[in-house]
């Protein structure tokens, strides 16, 4: 009589009971953490959709208490929060194809171990993770580029990360053999077209896993253009939405009654719960369609390069 294959897994592998205690200390663990980490997101989105004077009863625990979309629609009275949804849409399509190209480009060829004065490469590469010139200097530079209240001040300063060029350099080193390299050169394939026809399709999960790191950066990134933007029409979501804020609170702090105050005060912290879900609402729906590329990211990562 034939054993089936599922038998035979089933059959095979078999937890002794100290394993079984590790498994459900473990399950255990991580079912905890799980509820620690979701339990704000839950208790946000549940407060953006409440009763203003239940939020500042603090009645909302778990689901929505007097359901409510007044904080959503306090915020979209604000006709420059669609001004800015769409500058950092451009912001961050524009930001992550530059920062995605400029790390590829770069990661290749120090990948390769033929490339000269690779290791003196990779010194500068990583001094600059240390050593930052800081705000004045690069004030000025911003400056005397002639980029300052331009779309291109959002996008070039910062524009390679080298912690993402490190693990996609590792990525190439340890995914893509050089003797891959030397097969294709026996039959006349250039360097230029064995990074477009090779190792560009072979990177998929790294590409993937940048291309959110840069897409969530950018799309928070709100200090540059506080610094070098005074045009209202090239500002971010981020930064209308924390004046948007601000401008609620501190009128709240003004009122001349204290039922004013407090009714204004409610709303204050609606509104704040309902920027919250506005700023994240994108990334959080980006975010599944990425992450079964996250673990070998992960892992990526804890490879030495």
């Amino acid at each position: 009589m034939k054993t089936r294959p599922a038998e035979v897994t089933r059959h095979a592998v078999k937890l002794s009971h100290s394993d079984r205690i590790y498994y459900l200390i473990v399950n255990i663990i991580c079912t905890l953490i799980l509820l620690i980490v979701l339990y704000p997101l839950v208790f946000v989105i549940s407060s953006s959709f409440s009763d203003p004077n239940r939020i500042a009863g603090h009645g909302v625990l778990l689901w929505p208490v007097g359901f409510s979309t007044e904080g959503y629609k306090a915020v979209f009275e604000y006709s420059d929060v669609l001004v800015g949804y769409k500058n950092t849409i451009i912001y961050t399509v524009l930001g992550t194809v530059i920062n995605v190209a400029m790390t590829m480009i770069c990661a290749y060829p120090l990948a390769r171990k033929t490339l000269p004065f690779r290791n003196a490469f990779m010194f500068f590469f990583s001094l600059v993770m240390f050593i930052d010139g800081g705000l004045i200097p690069n004030y000025i530079l911003i400056q005397k580029l002639g980029i300052m209240n331009t779309i291109w001040t959002m996008l070039l300063p910062g524009a390679i990360s080298v912690y993402n060029m490190i693990i996609t350099r590792t990525f190439i080193q340890t995914n893509i053999p050089e003797e891959m390299l030397e097969a294709t050169q026996v039959d006349g394939c250039s360097d230029a077209r064995f990074f477009f026809s090779f190792v560009l399709p072979l990177s998929k999960a790294i590409l993937a896993v940048i291309s959110l790191y840069y897409a969530v950066r950018h799309w928070n990134e709100w200090f540059n253009a506080f610094i070098y933007l005074d045009d209202r029409s090239k500002y971010p979501l981020q930064l209308f939405l924390r004046e948007i804020l601000i401008t609620n609170t501190y009128n709240a702090k003004m009122a001349m009654d204290s039922a004013t105050m407090e009714r204004m005060e409610a709303r204050a912290e609606l509104m704040k719960y309902s920027l919250i879900v506005i700023a994240s609402a994108p990334v959080m729906f980006l975010y599944p369609f990425a992450q079964k590329y996250f673990l070998k990211g992960v892992m990526i990562g804890s490879v030495k390069g």
